[in-house]
C-alpha cells in the first residue's frame, strides 16, 4: 500500500482474523489494522494523516520517506573494482551505481 509517499507493509494474523500493518519507510513507528481490505486501507491512510497532523502540532517537519542519499560500506577491493568500472563507463561512481541499480530493478 502507498499513500502520500508512505508505504505500508501488511500481514495477516490468522489467530486474530485481522490484518495489521506498519509504515515501513519511517524511523517512527506508525501502525494500522483492519479486518477487511477496505478497513485496512482506510486505517493506513488515517494513520499517515494522524502522523502528519502530529508533526504539524509539534511544529516538526514530518520525516520524508527517503532523502535520496544511500550510503553503502564495501570492502576496499570491491570499492576499487566498482570505481574502475565507473571510470571505464566515463561516469562518476555515484552515477554508475545509480544506473546499475536502476537497471537491476527493471
Amino acid at each position: 500500500m502507498e499513500y502520500k509517499g508512505y508505504v505500508g507493509q501488511v500481514e495477516f494474523d490468522d489467530e486474530a482474523d485481522m490484518f495489521h500493518g506498519e509504515v515501513i519507510n519511517l524511523r517512527d513507528v506508525v501502525t494500522f489494522q483492519g479486518s477487511t481490505v477496505a478497513e485496512l486501507r482506510k486505517a493506513f491512510e488515517e494513520s499517515v494523516d494522524d502522523y502528519l497532523d502530529f508533526c504539524a502540532q509539534r511544529g516538526e517537519s514530518p520525516e520524508k520517506p527517503y532523502s535520496g542519499k544511500f550510503m553503502v560500506r564495501l570492502e576496499p577491493e570491491l570499492h576499487k573494482t566498482l570505481a574502475i568500472r565507473a571510470k571505464k563507463a566515463r561516469k562518476s561512481l555515484n552515477a554508475w551505481v545509480h544506473d546499475t541499480l536502476a537497471h537491476a530493478i527493471k
